[in-house]
């Protein structure tokens, strides 16, 4: 059971919720906190203070004052008019997230709500009843207000959800359930869409992944060095130890580990001086996204307990502060950074696939065909793999240089932190199946070196790649093979483990048999 406090929520404990199906309750410090804030609202209100968000329109219509009586209303309207996101919808993990995140961020008790709304956020996440959000139309600033409102209608038995397997309105899944919608009061519309959590949900998941993949690229590549008779003189502790950057360090370590006991590596000197850079320079590669990925990881870990609601309530409702925590710039460039560097993994593994087939670039068959000439083996392979990491060059553009202003220019800079993040979630998909040709590849080149000198590690590997792929043996359609081991390596939450030696710094693993979508 993940306790939820506003401040202590952590990225392993969203996994579980995702993934393993751990449950969510409130911390009980944490009701205090939520009905203290509600409280300030009510005195508010019972004072006739003009506070923005509580008795006024939204964004450009601030200076409109909004009659007590109709002060509730005023929220169902946000909802429902700014319910407009478009496209297909956030996968169910990002939604689940969104509830747990929107959740955590209110128990801080600065947005003025309810038991209720905290409550009937976390009985959807609990009851496994997912909003439908459609996963285009934030601009990242004023929160990720469409998105949000697309979540929040749910609450209210309005909109659409993800039940027992099937999309249905809201409303049939709450009966079902024996819930009721909750009517909303002053302030709580606002407080339900103010806020950065589709990009956080987005930039949680994508990380979740990022960090699984980066583990299994190192895999890969032992494997791959083992195929192309790579020099292990590279990975040694005292060349990087030099460098000084301890990411580097680490994969290099992790390299030796795999490779320790393998009869296919060679040593500097004994066929060649020296490797290609896609082989030798695995660790300082790897190691910087590694300390991309770090940043990200330290943002993401400070935004899932963040306030980012407008206007946020202290000192018991005498200061109600109008500010801008909801704008996304901070998650905006840790998602287009995250992405940058998980491009750069598929880059260097298109060019380790490039050198397993290539006749000039090793003593392999050509393009590893059982019949060269005759057959093409994983010639289009490598094509593929090209095709996606250019396609990552035009994702990876960041898309927190841009702004666009909104509400009649009263949001006048904006933070695309969203497009960012889904960016990033298609950089990393399109990267796992760049790995997974590589996978393909490497296995055909240690199988023609032979399984017996390769290392227990990589071995390791190999039995567990070749129970999804089989060998290439004659030509065959791929596109099936590269999907397999790609879904293969998204699911197994276990394949970044390859040794009883959890990696360094690991988010939780483990089986699961969760069918996550993309996002």
């Amino acid at each position: 059971m993940i306790e939820l406090s506003g401040h202590t929520l952590t990225l392993e404990e969203i996994f579980d919720v995702l993934y393993r199906g751990a449950k969510v309750t409130v911390a009980p410090e944490s009701l205090k906190r939520l009905d203290a804030g509600r409280d300030a609202v009510e005195k508010i209100l019972a004072e006739n203070r003009v506070v923005y968000g509580i008795n006024t329109g939204f964004g450009k219509f601030s200076d409109v004052l909004i009659a007590p009586e109709d002060t509730a209303q005023l929220q169902y309207n946000l909802l429902r008019s700014h319910a407009c996101a478009v496209g297909e919808p956030f996968s169910i993990p990002v939604s689940r997230a969104m509830l747990l995140l929107r959740a955590n961020a209110l128990l801080k008790g600065y947005s003025g709500v309810r038991r209720q709304v905290v409550n009937q956020l976390l009985t959807l996440l609990n009851r496994e009843i997912t909003p439908v959000i459609p996963s285009q139309g934030s601009l990242g600033a004023s929160g990720d207000l469409a998105p949000l409102a697309h979540l929040a209608l749910t609450l209210i038995g309005e909109g659409e959800v993800f039940y027992r397997g099937k999309r249905v309105p809201a409303m049939e899944a709450l009966r079902q359930e024996g819930i009721q919608p909750i009517e909303l009061a002053a302030k709580e519309g606002l407080a339900l869409i103010n806020g950065t959590q589709a990009m956080t949900a987005v930039g949680v998941v994508t990380y979740l992944e990022a960090e699984q993949l980066a583990y299994q690229a190192e895999w890969i590549a032992a494997m791959t060095m083992e195929g192309l008779h790579g020099i292990v003189d590279a990975f040694d502790d005292k060349i990087h130890i030099a460098r000084g950057y301890p990411e580097q360090v680490e994969v290099a370590e992790r390299m030796r580990r795999y490779l320790e006991d393998s009869h296919l590596v060679t040593r500097q000197g004994e066929l060649r001086v020296q490797d290609a850079y896609s082989l030798r320079c695995i660790p300082q590669v790897h190691g910087a996204v590694w300390q991309a990925l770090g940043y990200a990881r330290d943002k993401l870990t400070i935004e899932i307990n963040a306030a980012t609601d407008n206007p946020l309530i202290f000192d018991e409702g005498q200061r109600v502060i109008s500010g801008g925590n909801f704008h996304g710039q901070s998650m905006a460039f840790a998602m287009d950074f995250m992405g940058i560097a998980v491009a750069e993994l598929a880059s260097i593994s298109e060019r380790r696939v490039e050198r397993l087939v290539n006749p000039q670039l090793s003593d392999l068959p050509p393009f590893l065909s059982p019949q060269p000439g005759l057959q093409s083996g994983a010639m289009i392979l490598q094509y593929v793999a090209a095709s996606l990491v250019s396609e990552n060059k035009t994702l990876a553009h960041p898309a927190s240089v841009d702004s666009i202003p909104s509400s009649a220019n009263q949001e006048d800079h904006v933070s695309m932190g969203t497009t960012a993040a889904r960016h990033a979630h298609e950089i990393v998909t399109n990267t796992r199946r760049v790995l997974a040709i590589e996978l393909i590849c490497a296995m055909q080149a240690v199988e023609y070196r032979g399984p017996t000198k390769m290392a227990r590690l990589t071995r390791r590997l190999l039995k567990k790649g070749r129970a999804v792929v089989a060998p290439i043996t004659q030509d065959r359609p791929f596109s099936q093979d590269i999907e397999n081991l790609s879904r293969w390596m998204k699911e197994d939450w276990d394949l970044s483990r390859a040794s009883s030696t959890a990696p360094l710094n690991s988010i939780k693993g483990g089986d699961c048999s969760c069918h996550r979508q993309n996002v």
